[in-house]
């Protein structure tokens, strides 16, 4: 799965990256620094598998991953190819979901030198609008496009065609009003035919709020103001997390009790990447089960709803194909029992068929 990071120029994008990933990309203090996407492989925090691996005495211990791409920032006009725009738009379609970084410091804090704020001031609502409002734009051009070609097929009285355009249309009064495509509501036959068009708005939105440690954070000085934006971002369906960028990135090479110790010198609260990561998985409705032995314990991804053979693709498609049944425990559950043979002996191994539905920290061995 992958998460695009946008926002506005010099609002902590390219930072974020470098603390999720460990991996430096440019990040200098001017506009459009990030032009080409850096792509980074981010381990999803979890501490029920290293249990497990201690558990298993396991050889490799792998984690479930999300992938994040880090997008050139984002100007007004983007959809009419302002400043890197076409070059964005192209790279966002390709997310899966959208983590938009938003600037809630101000322009100069202890801690820092003054960062330029390509609008020259911090408005944090008003630049949620404008990120949002030029992928509303482009999400428009691509239906009213959509609508021209489907004209011919409505003539001949195609159905398919014509559920299709009302659809559109129903999207296209929503875009006049500034609103995104995830906030229409649509039926099974609808949402089929309107995913094919990969819409921006239709992804769903994380809002990363980025606060500088020591400076005078939105939050902090203007709680109604903040409030507001809170609330915006609610009632739009989406979640957020607020989280201090340059902490995080000067942390990325600590760990443990020592990475905790300079948080906390800092003038950090809890672990911003941690929370952020967690929030994205959840933001894609996935779940995590496991595979444990001695050779590896590995967490694997999937959908949350999948049936144990679904569940199986995400390691080979033969547990799929070919699956008879599946041997499942909880993770606590096996950890209690203290080994897995002492967890059959208590009749705390499931045999489930086809319909299982897997759950979160679900342990299983499929059989084939």
């Amino acid at each position: 799965m992958k998460i695009g990071i946008v926002g506005l120029p010099n609002v902590g994008k390219s930072t974020l990256f470098n603390a999720l990933t460990k991996k430096g990309v440019p990040s200098e203090n001017y506009p459009f620094c990030t032009i080409d996407p850096s792509v980074g492989i981010v381990a999803v925090p979890d501490h029920r598998l290293w249990k497990l691996s201690d558990f298993s005495k396991s050889e490799k211990t792998i984690p479930a991953v999300i992938e994040f791409v880090d997008i050139a920032g984002l100007v007004k006009g983007a959809s009419k190819g302002e400043g890197l725009g076409n070059k964005f738009l192209a790279n966002i379609r390709e997310v899966d979901a959208i983590l938009e970084m938003v600037r809630i410091f101000p322009i100069k804090t202890e801690r820092t030198n003054e960062i330029i704020h390509v609008y020259g001031n911090i408005d944090p609502l008003r630049d949620i609008e404008v990120i949002n409002l030029e992928l509303i734009l482009a999400d428009l051009e691509t239906v009213a496009k959509r609508r021209t070609n489907l004209s011919h097929d409505i003539r001949k009285g195609s159905k398919e065609a014509i559920i299709e355009d009302k659809a559109l249309a129903r999207l296209e009064l929503a875009f006049g009003k500034a609103e995104m495509a995830n906030t229409v509501s649509f039926d099974d036959k609808e949402l089929e035919k309107i995913k094919m068009l990969n819409l921006l708005t239709m992804k769903p939105f994380v809002y990363g709020l980025n606060k500088r440690s020591g400076g005078e954070n939105l939050n902090e000085t203007d709680p109604d103001t903040f409030k507001k934006i809170t609330d915006h971002i609610k009632e739009k369906g989406s979640s957020f997390v607020i989280i201090d960028a340059k902490i995080e990135d000067e942390l990325k090479d600590f760990e443990g009790e020592e990475k905790e110790m300079f948080r906390k010198e800092m003038g950090g609260e809890d672990d911003g990447v941690d929370k952020l990561i967690k929030e994205c998985y959840e933001l894609l409705g996935l779940e995590t089960y496991f595979t444990t032995g001695p050779d590896e314990s590995r967490a694997w991804t999937i959908k949350k709803g999948s049936t144990a053979p679904v569940a199986g693709l995400a390691i080979h498609s033969d547990f799929h194909d070919k699956f008879i049944r599946a041997e499942v425990v909880n993770w606590q559950v096996l950890l209690e029992a203290g080994s897995y043979a002492e967890a059959r002996a208590k009749g705390k191994i499931r045999t489930e068929g086809k319909d299982y539905i897997v759950s979160d920290g679900d342990v299983i061995e499929f059989k084939i």
